[in-house]
């Protein structure tokens, strides 16, 4: 099937990391992909939270989308008093995929939250601040190590995400507002830079899928994701 955009399936959204986008944080990124654009920013501070082991630090992510990111105004969480079960579900999955390559006990006492805020959404947020969400983490930990804070570096890997699916029967890789609307099967994935799942999430919208399908939609992330791990390594200069 044709795409909106020209693009072959299993082609990546255009992607650009534009970083220290914000002065303040330890680590800051704006990621672009297509239509979808995402402000990461990592903080760092001393302590960890009581549930970790003395000694070890922690990494956690918050995710939220501006009023305007969408085609319509969505109202703030704060104005409800409590985060939405969609801003809460992705943040957790944010916080997992950035702590699946980071060693804690090597971070120490401290914590890096790490911020993603929407600016604006045409699909692909979740995993786009995944994919940003690292660089600013990379960030962060870079300027730990120029200041004498760390000797080593936690990170024992990198991590990206992108989205796949089967829209009219086809499989498209990194899929745009439209496609996501209309795809029969979706599914995120979360991989490291050593080619390791973290975490899947995919779901039959419109017609159950097989796991020879699935298994397609996997590789065909994997590939995406590796083209992710160049960009990344390209914007934090290596």
């Amino acid at each position: 099937m044709a795409r909106l955009d020209g693009r072959a399936f299993d082609q990546l959204r255009p992607v650009t990391l534009h970083t220290d986008f914000i002065k303040f944080p330890e680590g800051s990124v704006l990621i672009t992909c297509g239509n979808t654009k995402v402000l990461c920013c990592a903080s760092v501070e001393d302590g960890a939270p009581r549930h970790v082991p003395e000694g070890t630090g922690w990494v956690t992510a918050e995710y939220s989308m501006l009023p305007r990111a969408n085609r319509e105004r969505s109202r703030r969480d704060i104005s409800k008093l409590k985060l939405s079960p969609r801003s809460a579900e992705i943040q957790r999955l944010i916080g997992r995929s950035l702590r699946a390559c980071v060693d804690l006990r090597k971070l120490g006492p401290r914590t890096i939250t790490v911020d993603c805020d929407v600016l604006q959404g045409d699909g692909g947020t979740r995993t786009a601040s995944v994919t940003g969400g690292y660089v600013a983490l990379a960030l962060a930990v870079q300027r730990l190590m120029e200041q004498g804070a760390l000797e080593e570096s936690p990170l024992v890997d990198s991590v990206a995400a992108v989205s796949a699916g089967i829209v009219d029967d086809t499989l498209l890789l990194d899929l745009c507002y439209e496609e996501d609307s209309a795809a029969q099967v979706d599914l995120n994935c979360v991989m490291t830079g050593s080619g390791k799942l973290v975490e899947l999430q995919g779901t039959g919208e419109g017609r159950p899928f097989t796991l020879e399908e699935q298994r397609a939609l996997v590789e065909l992330c994997a590939g995406g994701i590796a083209a992710l791990r160049r960009i990344q390594q390209s914007a934090l200069g290596g």
